[in-house]
């Protein structure tokens, strides 16, 4: 496969800001930084937990579109506000990517694009075969 292909979410950023929620190149899918976004645009309501969920779901959601899946995760990258979050997050990746086992990084941030953002998470794809 030689042709670059884009996915999309409901993002209101991704319009906004001139994005791709994920592109596939050859074998590999690179997903962006992904918030929690509900489709209508809003943000996922309640705690970190929920977030991240839901910052996962988007982001293989994307990957399934592109032709992966999420046993293809190579690398993630979590963001978050509040250290004290951590455990939390770690265990909802744990939920999504445990069994792929990515390289992974958890980092604490400043600011995201929203004030009541708690969390955004990008991964990395490669497809095998």
């Amino acid at each position: 496969m030689n042709e670059r292909q884009r996915a999309g979410s409901d993002s209101p950023y991704e319009q906004t800001f001139g994005f791709a929620r994920a592109v596939r190149e050859g074998n590999r899918i690179i997903v962006a930084g992904t918030g929690p976004v509900e489709p209508d645009g809003s943000t996922t309501p309640g705690d970190t937990a929920a977030q991240a969920a839901r910052c996962c779901t988007i982001i293989l959601a994307a990957i399934e579109q592109l032709g992966g899946s999420a046993a293809d995760v190579v690398r993630t990258r979590m963001l978050l506000t509040d250290p004290a979050d951590q455990d939390a997050v770690g265990a909802v990746h744990a939920r999504f990517f445990g069994e792929a086992r990515p390289a992974a990084t958890m980092a604490g941030v400043a600011w995201l694009c929203r004030p009541e953002w708690k969390v955004e998470i990008e991964a990395e794809a490669v497809l095998r075969g």
